[in-house]
């Protein structure tokens, strides 16, 4: 590879800590009116959230503080204003998040577009090469992408065209739930089933929290012995229980993780949110109690890596990681913490939390002060013109919860004093293989490409070049026995990119003026100071 083949990497940074907590208890004993009170509640601020959604979306871009406050003056006369401000404000973050999924979309759409009218542009039968994929294998193939590119330029043109509109697309209760509703018998579920699992997706029971109210939420309210008591909408007042049109549930809840934090933020009266909501899997109600974390300084980089560091190679089924110490030395032998990514997503979340929580722990026997991670994006790579009929290496890469890993790892390092070093993922894979898998394998040793990617991933957050010096023949060697495989030094050119080639000695043991010194010297031997010497003819001395 040539030097001007390399990228240009990006610079390592330490992620941001977490800015929100979320801890969760299962409502357990529910009475039978419980549950028909919170079915009752749920489904009528469901109606009212999916109303107040539509007109958000009708909307568009023309949204503005007055609309809004027409719909919140709306939504108060038939609930409540500490409702209406809640179901608003989560029909504002739909739609905005709905923009951005139409964001991403039309940027897959444009890589798609491009890669095919790069393959389309070369010669049937072109060979591809490592910086860009080749033209097609037959006339057949290239004449079905041409018309796959002219589908895929209609839907970015519809794309564009509802972007700049304003139009979203959006379910509530799931696209996915949705599309399940005409595959029954492969879901395994009746109608029935289907029905009451579309119903609590839609249901609305949440509440957002405020500061200064007495224990910090209105309308959903927790006490520090746990008895759940909710403000009922309008026309459900008849059913309270309570004072003040309030409702207490039987059971109570106690909150096993963060509920020492938690009971200090209710007792201080600060603001924390609640969301009931309805499994029916399992058929369990769920309250999640939420509340903001003030803004934390991040740690500098170069505190972060001073007690070393542990690099992670992410993978489809297993994290790869290795310890280095502070001089990118590896230290020990590579770990690896497998995990199981096929079921549901409850599965696959536990799975994932499971196996970084034995990384965490392993973190804090070994004393490193910051774990390494890629800083790694599929959002380009995982469309069908980009890898072709590769599709099991697409579904691959699909099934790898990069975002949602950097983002859990961050927030439970944080527990644990632990900062994130985030590193460009180029070339890790490749360099390491090649630098640190051979060095490392030794007979009670195997080393793999992923735990030598996890030593690259390591030197790269610590600021150390990832590739080292190829060790030169031994009689090239400096003395003829010396060692010379060195590191670049920190501020060397390239240092991450090949090496260039320095006319000269090759040894440290010829000086640079070798060549003027050997010019300049007297050969020892009688033979050499003959064959070296020139006859020169002294000249004649004329006299009178």
């Amino acid at each position: 590879m040539a030097v001007g083949d390399v990228k240009e990497l990006a610079a390592s940074f330490v992620v941001p800590g977490p800015s929100g907590v979320a801890v969760r208890d299962r409502l357990k004993h529910l009475t039978k009116q419980d549950e028909q009170l919170l079915r009752a509640v749920g489904a009528h601020q469901g109606r009212l959230a999916s109303q107040d959604l539509k007109a958000r979306c009708a909307d568009g871009l023309e949204h503005s503080a007055e609309s809004w406050a027409v719909r919140k003056r709306g939504l108060t006369g038939v609930s409540s204003s500490r409702i209406a401000g809640a179901i608003t404000k989560a029909s504002h973050d739909q739609w905005a998040l709905a923009r951005r999924c139409l964001a991403a979309h039309i940027r897959t759409l444009e890589a798609g577009i491009k890669t095919l009218e790069h393959r389309l542009s070369l010669p049937v039968g072109t060979r591809g090469t490592k910086r860009g994929a080749g033209g097609y294998r037959s006339k057949s193939e290239w004449f079905h992408k041409s018309r796959r590119l002219k589908a895929l330029e209609d839907r970015l043109a519809a794309a564009v065209a509802d972007w700049r509109s304003g139009r979203v697309r959006v379910v509530r209760g799931g696209k996915r739930l949705l599309n399940t509703r005409h595959h029954l018998a492969e879901a395994g579920l009746s109608e029935g089933e289907w029905r009451q699992r579309w119903e609590a997706e839609r249901w609305f029971l949440a509440a957002d929290g405020e500061s200064g109210k007495r224990y910090g939420n209105e309308t959903i309210r927790v006490t520090p012995e746990g008895q759940v008591s909710i403000k009922l909408p309008a026309p459900l007042a008849h059913l309270a229980n309570s004072a003040h049109g309030r409702y207490t549930l039987t059971p109570t809840v106690r909150f096993a993780h963060r509920g020492a934090e938690w009971a200090d933020r209710i007792e201080a009266n600060r603001a924390v949110a609640y969301r009931i909501h309805y499994d029916t899997g399992r058929d369990r109600w769920y309250l999640t109690a939420s509340w903001q974390r003030p803004a934390v300084q991040t740690v500098p980089l170069e505190a972060a890596r001073a007690g070393g560091v542990i690099g992670v190679d992410t993978n489809a089924d297993h994290f790869a990681a290795y310890r280095l110490d502070p001089h990118g030395n590896p230290v020990g032998n590579p770990r690896r913490f497998g995990y199981d990514l096929s079921g549901t997503a409850a599965h696959r979340d536990a799975q994932v939390r499971h196996a970084l929580t034995r990384l965490l722990h392993w973190a804090r026997r070994t004393g490193v002060t910051a774990i390494a991670i890629e800083d790694l994006d599929f959002g380009a790579e995982k469309t069908r013109e980009k890898h072709g009929r590769r599709k099991r290496f697409r579904q691959l890469i699909s099934g790898m919860p990069t975002g949602k890993l950097k983002a859990r790892l961050v927030s439970m390092a944080a527990e644990h004093g632990l900062a994130i070093i985030a590193v460009d993922p180029a070339y890790t894979s490749m360099w390491g293989g090649q630098h640190w898998q051979k060095p490392l394998t030794t007979p009670h040793r195997e080393m793999s490409r992923h735990d030598a990617a996890g030593i690259a991933i390591g030197r790269r957050a610590l600021g150390h070049p990832i590739r080292r010096r190829t060790t030169p023949p031994r009689a090239h060697q400096s003395d003829v026995h010396g060692h010379r495989t060195v590191q670049a030094a920190p501020g060397a050119p390239g240092r991450e990119g090949p090496r260039l080639r320095i006319p000269g000695p090759r040894t440290r043991s010829v000086s640079p003026d070798a060549a003027r010194t050997r010019a300049t010297r007297t050969p020892k031997t009688v033979r050499d100071v003959r064959s070296e010497q020139e006859w020169v003819q002294d000249p004649l001395l004329l006299t009178e």
